[in-house]
């Protein structure tokens, strides 16, 4: 690597080449080596993301900002300032916390007993903890979640109240 003086300067002009194809192409290299760097578990969760972004943006554009005459600019950053970006934030930030109590939890050697007492009752009353069939658990509420992050996105939940003037 760096240090040892022995990078691999052909696989790092070869990626300069592909962000700067990409750019120019106007795709966003950064995006781009994201979800190339990111395993599919890690990156399907902010595509599925952007998918919903690009749905409410698209129901905006439809409905909410039908009659005024913006820009593609002004209509992004009217997305921006929706309680779905913020709701989103939310999610990011809570998943962060949560991995910090997890890394915690797993780190601390006292809570070893408590982990392993977690980790029996939920083999021993879940079904789905263990097997085949393990990831559609937590599939039930990540679809919840999108439908959650739809609906604000779209201000029919969570709206934002209108101050009278």
């Amino acid at each position: 690597g760096i240090l040892g003086h022995k990078l691999p300067w052909t696989l790092v002009l070869l990626g300069v080449m592909i962000a700067i194809t990409l750019e120019m192409s106007g795709i966003p290299s950064l995006a781009f080596a994201v979800g190339v760097y990111l395993p599919l578990a890690s990156s399907t969760p902010i595509f599925v993301g952007g998918m919903l972004r690009w749905l409410v943006d698209r129901w905006l554009r439809k409905h909410k900002f039908k009659d005024h005459d913006l820009t593609h600019d002004a209509l992004v950053a009217e997305g921006d300032k929706s309680s779905g970006v913020l709701l989103a934030s939310g999610y990011i930030a809570g998943g962060a916390l949560a991995g910090i109590v997890i890394a915690i939890m797993a780190g601390w050697p006292s809570l070893a007993p408590t982990n392993e007492r977690l980790a029996s009752w939920a083999n021993a009353h879940n079904p789905f903890f263990a097997g085949a069939h393990a990831d559609l658990l937590a599939l039930l509420p990540f679809l919840i979640l999108c439908v959650l992050l739809y609906l604000v996105g779209r201000d029919v939940l969570l709206a934002p109240v209108k101050k009278k003037t």
